[in-house]
């Protein structure tokens, strides 16, 4: 009795304690990976044209200028990315919302020969593709999810893409340019801000991946503070051929 006990709280706790991670990241990814976007570009910008031996006042509107410029370049491509996606879904939709329309016993078939392709018996098969498709938008939306695998119910939304990509690029822009917004007339309070901000994304980004938080931030780190360097030289370059 006491060993079935024990079995059976083992197995409580094993189907409490059984869950996964967001494998797709969510919102926090996206977020993420745009102010990082943000940071690395905006950083570089500005390492660059100080390498040119620019002025503070020239290098605030460099970076504020990146800023906007990127913000906006985000904002515009992801609106029209998604947007693209979403009529392309759309277009789908309707092809098959007219097959289910025009051809219902066919439709019906393909649903039921798709189950017994996954193991299930045929006259099983036949049968619950029968009982779902009584309802024509949920046999679309089965359809849509089995042979497109989309949700009909759960499209992105072009706007919100926009306004997010805009907001989370901006702020990881914005990071570097703070010291100089702040009365700082040097440009390594602005490398160092950006390059914590860089390893605090790299170890957000960890709670979607399966590194360690203090792997990712490094790893993070080192990339953005090797695109600065190398644009802080290249700016070094460019400013004694031009002068």
């Amino acid at each position: 009795m006491a060993v079935l006990d024990t079995a059976a709280a083992t197995h409580i706790a094993h189907r409490d304690n059984h869950t996964h991670r967001d494998v797709n990241g969510g919102w926090l990814r996206p977020a993420v990976f745009g102010a990082m976007d943000g940071l690395v570009s905006n950083v570089a910008l500005m390492t660059g044209v100080a390498g040119g031996s620019a002025s503070s006042g020239t290098i605030v509107i460099a970076g504020l200028a990146g800023l906007a410029a990127g913000a906006f370049s985000m904002a515009a491509g992801e609106y029209t990315s998604v947007a693209s996606q979403r009529d392309l879904v759309l277009a789908e939709l309707d092809v098959e919302r007219r097959e289910l329309r025009k051809h219902p016993t066919d439709e019906l078939e393909e649903l039921a020969a798709l189950y017994e392709s996954r193991g299930v018996e045929p006259k099983l098969a036949r049968e619950v593709a029968r009982q779902l498709s009584k309802d024509p938008e949920q046999a679309l939306e089965i359809h849509a999810r089995e042979e497109l695998g989309i949700d009909p119910g759960d499209l992105p939304s072009p706007a919100v893409a926009a306004v997010s990509s805009f907001a989370s690029f901006a702020l990881g822009a914005l990071l570097p340019v703070l010291p100089y917004l702040l009365g700082a007339s040097e440009l390594w309070p602005a490398v160092l801000l950006a390059l914590v901000g860089l390893f605090a994304c790299g170890a957000v980004v960890a709670r979607v991946t399966a590194r360690t938080w203090w792997y990712s931030g490094l790893r993070q780190l080192l990339l953005g503070g090797a695109a600065a360097g190398v644009t802080y030289l290249l700016g070094i370059a460019f400013g004694t051929a031009v002068g």
